[in-house]
């Protein structure tokens, strides 16, 4: 699966990154302030969240201006541009109706963004997501914020990732060495210590306690039990807000779900009941064609969003080989791409039961 990345103009002029990946209808993601539209795309902390959400459908997410490949110095950055950028995004590319998934400071974004424009949002989509910032949050997450706000001024583009490396322990608490060491990498690549400093405090401002009860499209929202960053209670106030939203409170202490915990295949399993599949036609093959049990296996792995070097892993077989199932399955399939092979058989009969 591969990802392709535009620049769009938002109504001031900044440049805003926007990658899109997969297809099927669109999925658009808020955005948040730790980003990087390349580096995430094969990052060991993102990689399995942007193929999950692409394998399904045409994934759209964006750089927040400050951050990323979008304009690094975009002057003042505040919560009603983030909005407009947002709403920019939806509007270059000419979305009149869709899902909108949003994460973590997402989460606000876009449920300021369904109040404004419920005739575009039809479902929403909330994870690990506050409706009221840490300014006025308890004493101990306000102290929490500070701190970190204040360990991002100074200590962000020192040469050590210690400094950094703090945020990925929090993030994700159960994240190995490496993972760490690259979320710590990437976050300097990202922005820089002042521009985060500066979105960390704009983070403690955002408050949509008001809007959620203008929400008025079908709304789950999921957060982790034992997050550290974002209390679930924050969680069960977006769901208690918004008419008639669901909750699901998932067993995990990390605020980024890590690939190998349950909780992750229980978010998947959740989402992909949530948001609707394609609408595909079947796809029937010519007659005295088929696809034999390996190369609908093979299909399988690639509507997970897997490589040809992990398909290879998963089923124990050379990655030439790999290549060559996949030629023959576009050919008896008839496309010309792997997005299209998985969005014509994932409602036919050609996809293993």
């Amino acid at each position: 699966m591969r990802q392709k990345i535009d620049i769009i103009r938002s109504r001031d002029g900044v440049r805003l990154a926007c990658a899109q990946s997969g297809a099927g209808p669109p999925l658009v993601r808020a955005a948040t302030w730790m980003t990087h539209a390349e580096y995430d795309w094969h990052g060991p902390v993102w990689r399995h969240w942007l193929r999950f959400l692409s394998s399904r459908h045409r994934l759209i997410r964006y750089d927040q201006r400050g951050v990323g490949l979008s304009d690094r110095n975009p002057g003042n950055v505040d919560f009603e541009e983030c909005v407009t950028d947002l709403e920019s995004v939806v509007d270059a590319l000419e979305l009149r109706r869709f899902p909108l998934f949003g994460m973590s400071q997402g989460a606000a974004l876009a449920v300021e963004y369904t109040a404004r424009h419920p005739e575009r949002v039809e479902r929403l989509l909330l994870y690990g997501g506050f409706p009221l910032g840490w300014h006025e949050a308890p004493d101990d997450l306000r102290r929490l914020w500070a701190a970190l706000q204040e360990l991002a001024a100074l200590g962000w583009s020192v040469e050590h990732c210690a400094f950094r490396e703090i945020y990925g322990r929090l993030f994700a608490p159960e994240s190995d060495a490496s993972q760490r060491e690259w979320f710590a990498d990437v976050a300097q690549k990202t922005t820089s210590g002042e521009a985060a400093a500066r979105t960390i405090d704009m983070l403690g401002k955002v408050n949509v306690l008001r809007r959620l009860r203008e929400v008025r499209c079908p709304t789950l929202v999921i957060h982790p039990e034992r997050d550290a960053v974002i209390p679930v209670e924050a969680g069960r106030t977006l769901a208690d807000g918004i008419p008639g939203a669901e909750l699901a409170i998932l067993d995990s202490c990390n605020h980024i779900l890590l690939e190998h915990e349950p909780a992750w295949a229980r978010f998947q399993s959740l989402v992909n009941g949530f948001l609707p599949a394609a609408a595909a036609a079947p796809c029937p093959l010519p007659d005295g064609e088929h696809l034999t049990r390996r190369q609908q296996d093979v299909l399988a792995l690639l509507a997970e969003g897997l490589s040809n070097h992990e398909i290879a892993e998963r089923l124990g077989i050379g990655e030439k080989t790999v290549r060559n199932h996949v030629s023959i399955i576009l050919d008896k399939l008839g496309v010309h791409s792997r997005a299209r092979a998985i969005v014509l058989a994932r409602h036919s009969d050609q996809l293993p039961s």
